[in-house]
């Protein structure tokens, strides 16, 4: 087992992964921006260091600065966490470069599911599911056309190199193809330096849900369940929760099996998670995998009582997978996670940086709270706006919602705007209790969500 660790990362997944590493007995090495020298994942690290300037670029993405404060701190493994460097190949192979273990899979499997139309071609080589669309990236727009035609409209345009929604563009028809395509090809020119697009048949009213997978360096590749992400905005996920109350049995064992062909087909090792759009029918089809744990990861753990962290570092330092696919036989009811960000959801969800002045997290039983801020914290203005996660347990779905709706009303947080009010309501619709959902729906159902009129009502 490794002996120190450094965190490359920020926010309450630094806190995460600090934590699990003092579990395991393992010493964490903490690194900064100058904009985040008083976030909680610095105090409670071994040791600090400031590797720049507020700055992504000039900090968390300074790839000499990071492996320069592993070099002077002694650290012999180096975990990503999640955005940032988590899934870049090239830091993945300069850490074996300066022989630090990369807490994460191989810079091959990186590569291979980054592309996402080379992962779309590995699916379809391997008899994973696939939305109807191109094999891989489209040569160029007459291409591109060429497959809309034929597959018929509408269709989706997809950065190849994309996430987040940036580079994705629904076109409805013919006429609108050119402009979307150019459009699509230059955000995503922009965002990735990469403008190639790929093309898939545009499914409507699908859910988003996506496959928890563990592999380890001797063979073992398991599936630990599924989330169901749904609830999304501008595909950005608000709420996920686990088990879906759109899968059956079948489908879930069909989807989990699936997934497993996709993480042996990258030669994968370590926490991954496989992605799929489930249409109105029940069919599945794979749209993508993430090399890195997810941020809704805690759904898993408090669903089948076990630690993702520590199962990467024990991976990552050569172990085998203590669980084996007998571990979805140990489901623990219901559970859901809410992002809590430090945005004004009445205005546009309009980021709201600032001091937070009071800080209540919610406790009891079924409650956990994932977070990296403190009364007094000032939340920086210049990454994610997400502040903290709140995830909770049921033996039921329906016990789960109650659980839910107690502790949103316990969580408080002054001095800023955050997104608990938004939760708070959503957890009152009928649809979402109902578990009538798509990802496309909060866009839909905005106008019911938000806040009431009266002056003075609460949330």
């Amino acid at each position: 087992m490794f002996e120190k660790v450094l965190v490359a990362n920020r926010g309450e997944i630094a806190v995460r992964v600090i934590r699990a590493c003092h579990d395991l007995g393992i010493k964490a090495v903490a690194v900064h921006s100058e904009a985040d020298s008083t976030s909680l994942h610095c105090r409670i690290a071994d040791e600090k260091v400031c590797i720049g300037e507020a700055a992504s670029k000039s900090s968390y993405l300074d790839v000499p600065s990071i492996l320069s404060a592993a070099e002077i701190t002694k650290c012999d493994a180096i975990h990503p966490g999640y955005g940032f460097l988590s899934e870049n190949a090239t830091f993945a192979d300069v850490c074996a470069s300066v022989a630090r273990t990369f807490i994460g899979p191989p810079a091959s499997a990186i590569r291979l599911m980054g592309d996402k139309a080379a992962a779309r071609s590995a699916m379809i080589r391997a008899g994973v599911p696939v939305v109807p669309g191109s094999e891989g990236a489209a040569r160029d727009e007459a291409h591109a056309l060429s497959i809309a035609r034929e597959i018929g409209y509408p269709v989706l345009l997809k950065a190849v190199a994309g996430g987040g929604g940036r580079g994705m563009r629904v076109v409805e028809s013919e006429g609108a193809f050119s402009t979307l395509y150019q459009t699509a090809s230059g955000e995503a020119l922009a965002a990735f330096s990469n403008g190639s697009l790929y093309v898939e048949k545009f499914l409507s009213e699908t859910r988003h849900v996506e496959i928890q997978i563990f592999a380890d360096a001797h063979g073992n590749v398991v599936h630990v369940g599924e989330r169901d992400c749904s609830l999304q905005r501008r595909h950005q996920k608000l709420v996920e929760e686990s088990p879906s109350p759109a899968l059956s049995d079948a489908t879930r064992d069909q989807m989990g099996a699936a997934a497993i062909l996709a993480a042996r087909s990258a030669g994968y090792v370590g926490a991954g998670t496989v992605e799929f759009l489930l249409d109105r029918t029940g069919k599945f089809f794979f749209i993508e995998m993430n090399t890195r744990i997810q941020v809704e990861h805690p759904v898993t753990e408090e669903l089948y009582g076990v630690d993702l962290v520590q199962e990467q570092l024990k991976v990552a330092s050569g172990e085998r997978l203590s669980f084996t696919q007998d571990v979805t036989r140990t489901r623990r009811g219901h559970v859901m996670e809410f992002r809590v960000n430090a945005e004004d959801p009445d205005k546009d969800f309009m980021a709201n940086p600032g001091t937070i002045s009071s800080l209540v997290l919610p406790g009891g039983p079924g409650v956990r709270v994932d977070t990296h801020v403190y009364a007094g914290y000032s939340v920086p203005p210049f990454y994610d706006s997400l502040i903290g996660k709140l995830i909770v347990r049921g033996a039921t779905r329906e016990l789960a919602f109650q659980r839910a709706e107690r502790a949103l009303s316990e969580f408080e947080v002054e001095g800023i705007k955050t997104t608990i009010p938004f939760h708070r309501r959503l957890l009152r619709h009928p649809d979402f209790k109902a578990g009538k959902v798509h990802t496309k729906w909060v866009e839909r159902t905005m106008a019911e969500l938000a806040a009431p009129a009266a002056v003075g009502a609460r949330a």
